[in-house]
């Protein structure tokens, strides 16, 4: 709740910076107000240490319980890490101001996703997430493919929505209550009789939040929307917002949510599984375009974390989501940074990256290869967290889907490191990409990151036993 309270106060904050004349300093002030989320969100291992957490606030519609806590933390971690690599996007100053304010709101629902306790504050928390993030996607005024990125995005987004809300509506019909303890109490207790209605609202659901995590078959509008947005905004999108979208698809359907109606639905989020990691890699290996390939790898790593929802393992999806969001946020980094020196994000560009920037060469391979899943990365445990539980949870099925995807991964994450080490500096090119101070330092943290987590995964997965 503090950590909501925090974000929220901040975005206010933004919005009175340019009234009061104070938006030089919002950088420095908002760095510090996360890092004070960050506290916040992690006071309770460091004061409450062996209490069974599970406290509920604003007439129980949030919770907060070692599941929200991790991943609330794990999302303002990024949304910190993802600030210090986006001072470019900061820089015009008549949108300054705007800019954080919606950073930070869309922060706030994120957050909300994380812990909420009521279908109302679902709705809530998709909204504050989504509706900045469609002004977002179309900030690059000046480009035709973010304003067509914004349009698209604000259609489907829109469309989705009135499936979710429909889909409560439903839920709410069946069982008289937007309380998801009073709903899975009633799964419970109608194991074997539950109405159609109550089934049909569960589809509807299950066709909004797919859509928001870009699962197939609702994925279309992610490449377009990735590659047309400016590359931090989608930095934020394959990050923060899918890391609020999986704890928000977990909350309601695995912890405990509907997890005792899962005969019905288990079987439509198998397929969904398998056709996201397949649709995801395959589209991506084909791709030439380092953002859009960036986009396809970040749908089938969406079908990664359902299938950790499928299998009931709440502590896979925190630890698959801090190792993938660490990786994301290091390649887009680099990307962001290529694309400044050369202007593009053709695959060609990477070439000889090795010898003219060893920095941002190393760093981008790092991430690559914990995509792909190669140790000693923490991409290769959420890999293998997440089959060792689908393996236990019976969905043999659904792994040998995985490794398949996860073998097509390597083929296209190593053709970007092939070409960075192994191809010629393309004729024409001129100097050398460099970062500086506060990118440099996220590429330092985001592969520290990847590194630790992988030797060392269970200081993760220790705090939440």
């Amino acid at each position: 709740m503090k950590a909501i309270l925090v974000l929220s106060g901040l975005g206010i904050i933004a919005l009175l910076a340019e009234l009061f004349r104070f938006r030089r300093v919002l950088f420095p002030l908002v760095l510090l107000g996360l890092l004070g989320a960050v506290a916040a969100a992690l006071s309770y291992f460091w004061f409450d240490e062996g209490k069974e957490w599970n406290d509920t606030y604003v007439k129980g519609m949030l919770v907060f319980d070692t599941f929200s806590i991790l991943s609330s933390s794990v999302i303002i971690i990024t949304g910190l890490l993802w600030l210090m690599m986006s001072q470019s996007y900061f820089k015009e100053e008549s949108s300054k101001t705007d800019h954080y304010a919606l950073f930070l709101f869309s922060m706030a629902g994120a957050v909300t996703l994380t812990c909420y306790n009521n279908m109302t504050m679902l709705f809530l928390g998709i909204e504050m997430l989504s509706i900045p993030l469609y002004v977002m996607a179309g900030s690059k005024k000046d480009s035709l493919a973010s304003n067509e990125a914004a349009l698209k995005y604000f259609l489907l987004g829109a469309f989705s929505t009135g499936f979710l809300l429909f889909g409560i509506t439903l839920i709410y019909g069946a069982t008289k209550s937007f309380d998801l303890p009073t709903i899975s109490t009633y799964v419970t207790d109608h194991a074997g009789e539950i109405p159609g209605l109550f089934h049909a609202g569960i589809v509807m659901l299950l066709v909004g939040l797919l859509f928001k995590i870009s699962a197939a078959p609702f994925h279309f509008w992610a490449p377009d929307v990735y590659q047309g947005s400016p590359t931090s905004v989608t930095a934020f999108m394959s990050t923060v917002v899918k890391t609020a979208a999986v704890a928000g698809f977990a909350r309601l359907f695995a912890y405990p949510g509907f997890m005792a109606d899962a005969a019905f639905w288990g079987p439509i989020l198998a397929v969904c599984v398998v056709l996201t990691i397949m649709v995801g890699n395959v589209f991506a290996a084909v791709q030439n375009n380092v953002k859009r390939l960036l986009a396809y790898s970040s749908i089938s790593h969406a079908g990664f974390l359902l299938l950790a929802i499928l299998s009931n393992a709440p502590g896979s999806v925190i630890y698959y989501t801090a190792a993938y969001s660490l990786a994301s946020l290091a390649a887009f980094a680099v990307l962001g940074i290529i694309m400044q020196h050369s202007g593009d994000d053709a695959m060609e560009r990477f070439n000889g990256l090795g010898k003219r920037s060893p920095l941002l060469a190393f760093t981008l391979t790092l991430a690559l290869l914990s995509m792909a899943g190669i140790p000693p990365t923490a991409g290769f445990f959420g890999k293998y967290y997440v089959f060792m539980q689908a393996f236990a949870s019976g969905h043999a099925w659904l792994v040998l889907a995985g490794i398949i995807g996860s073998l097509i991964g390597v083929y296209y994450y190593f053709r970007i490191i092939i070409a960075m080490y192994f191809k010629d500096v393309p004729a024409g090119a001129e100097g050398s990409p460099a970062a500086n101070d506060l990118q440099q330092l996220v590429l330092f943290i985001t592969s520290l990151g990847i590194l630790v987590l992988g030797i060392m995964p269970d200081l993760l997965l220790n705090l939440f036993k």
